[in-house]
């Protein structure tokens, strides 16, 4: 171009040349925009129906009661793990510490009945009350005592009202010594257990209904019989004995604590 305007530039904006090519492009790229959005929505939805029904599978109420048990973190399905560890726990400590203190007049141990009482259901409260007068017996005639230790515990099963742990640890018998340590007591080796406890759900509750030992022989409350099944002598003092409700030095669970 020639002429006095030869030395200006053309803008192709300022006479709006260019407004129908970004006319073309913005509904484009809104559309995009709108279907990303959407899936990402979508996605949202879908994971929080996951989460609301995996966390909260166990809380009780309609979905806005699981929504806000979410949002609170307050996962109902790891407090009932909980609580059936504790009971499997408690319950083995309890069913396998006694000793002549516990021992009544009438040559019984009431209190320690009571204690493993609470954590059972009646079904299995009155197998057990049919085999501990044999661990009573032997307290009452060879003053035995009984500690025990638990190593770990773990879930291995669980639904609305029935669930399955495993408990590890073990347990030491003691007897009074004779001659020169006629004053003290004497301890045998820990004798390890693995156990698997059943647990039911009884108005709300977690009770023991049953265990079975996972590794060794029998679990019994017979005090002289020894976890692989051979008597024990009380004044066998360095050898582990009697087998008594355990099982196993470690707890292998889908979830350890």
């Amino acid at each position: 171009m020639t002429g006095p305007h030869a030395d200006e530039s053309h803008d192709p904006s300022a006479d709006g040349s260019a407004a129908p090519e970004r006319a073309g492009a913005s509904p484009v790229f809104r559309l995009g925009l709108a279907v990303v959005l959407v899936l990402v929505l979508v996605g949202s939805v879908v994971v929080t129906g996951v989460l609301l029904a995996s966390r909260t599978s166990s809380a009780t109420g309609g979905v806005p009661d699981r929504f806000g048990a979410l949002l609170s973190g307050d996962n109902a399905v790891a407090a009932e793990r909980e609580a059936v560890l504790s009971v499997a726990t408690q319950f083995m400590l309890r069913v396998n510490t006694y000793g002549p203190d516990d021992l009544a007049e009438d040559g019984t141990m009431p209190d320690y009945r009571e204690r493993v009482g609470e954590l059972i259901t009646p079904a299995f409260r009155a197998d057990f009350e049919g085999q501990v007068g044999t661990a009573e017996l032997t307290v009452a005639q060879a003053a035995l005592g009984r500690d025990c230790e638990v190593y770990g515990a773990g879930v291995s099963g669980m639904d609305a009202d029935s669930a399955t742990a495993l408990v590890a640890g073990a347990f030491v018998n003691s007897y009074p010594g004779s001659g020169k340590r006629s004053d003290e007591r004497i301890e045998t080796d820990p004798a390890p257990f693995r156990v698997r406890v059943m647990l039911v759900k009884v108005d709300g509750e977690w009770l023991v209904d049953d265990f079975a030992p996972v590794t060794g022989s029998g679990v019994t409350l017979d005090p002289s019989q020894a976890p692989d099944g051979t008597s024990q002598d009380p004044d066998d003092e360095g050898s582990g004995t009697g087998s008594g409700t355990g099982s196993g030095p470690t707890a292998d669970t889908e979830d350890e604590q």
